[in-house]
């Protein structure tokens, strides 16, 4: 299948077995909308003790040949050209202490121009708190944790999710053109366009089918899938808050 897409993949910090922070952040993809300045992010852990959780945040740009870079986000400055903050996405707090069991939550903050979509990684870090990293702990509390997982094997996985943060005025235009061997979704609009729940099944066969995928078309961008012969292709089509349910049936 050939496509223009978004990927994202799980960072994993340690694959170790069983004891110790066990944290989820739920879905790897989210989407603030053209009417909002702000997004709550919660963060689970299902572990056996304390999570503390540095979030980073980069920005993605991507290049016209569909590969893209992760850099720091750019200074805003004020009319007389002094610093005011970061141009782009903020985690506020982006230290988190998380009880075993328990959850809390971070607000990313876009502050900046929205004249076009942007795109950021959002880092979740389980860490051993050191005291550059300004966890409200004391010093006995950060020797306590460390001991603690020192006398078992621990598991410390981070996740790293992806933010759209669409334009303010955000177009969506979906352009379908459809021949007997192929089918092309191309993003005409100004903002990602997600096929949700993407299944390549074989007609006679229900249970016949490829894994369910996700895909993200951004701007300018097109999806283009084979039409294999008694082949169906389902998916929901989402532009914004706007879903639409689309099948693709091709006889043999």
């Amino acid at each position: 299948m050939k496509h223009a897409v978004l990927w994202i993949g799980v960072l994993l910090l340690s694959v170790k077995a069983h004891a110790g922070p066990m944290i989820n952040v739920g879905v790897v993809y989210d989407y603030l909308e053209a009417d909002r300045s702000s997004f709550l992010k919660r963060v689970f852990n299902g572990g056996t003790s304390t999570a503390f959780v540095k979030v980073d945040v980069l920005e993605i740009l991507y290049n016209a040949d569909g590969t893209s870079q992760e850099v720091a986000l750019p200074s805003l400055a004020d009319a007389q050209g002094n610093t005011t903050g970061r141009d782009g996405l903020m985690a506020s707090p982006a230290r988190l202490i998380v009880p075993a069991g328990g959850r809390q939550g971070t607000r990313l903050l876009y502050r900046g121009e929205r004249d076009k979509e942007r795109y950021f990684r959002v880092r979740f870090i389980p860490v051993v708190p050191q005291k550059e990293d300004d966890f409200a702990v004391t010093e006995q509390e950060r020797a306590d944790y460390k001991n603690n997982l020192a006398a078992g094997v621990n598991v410390m996985a981070g996740y790293g999710t992806v933010f759209f943060v669409r334009p303010k005025q955000t177009r969506f235009d979906t352009q379908v053109d459809e021949t007997a061997s192929e089918y092309r979704l191309h993003n005409a609009g100004n903002s990602v366009v997600v096929l949700d729940e993407f299944r390549d099944c074989a007609i006679a066969r229900a249970s016949d089918c490829a894994p369910t995928t996700k895909h993200h078309i951004l701007p300018g961008r097109r999806l283009t899938f084979e039409k294999k012969p008694d082949r169906q292709y389902s998916f929901q089509m989402i532009e914004g808050q706007q879903k639409q349910s689309m099948t693709v049936k091709v006889n043999g």
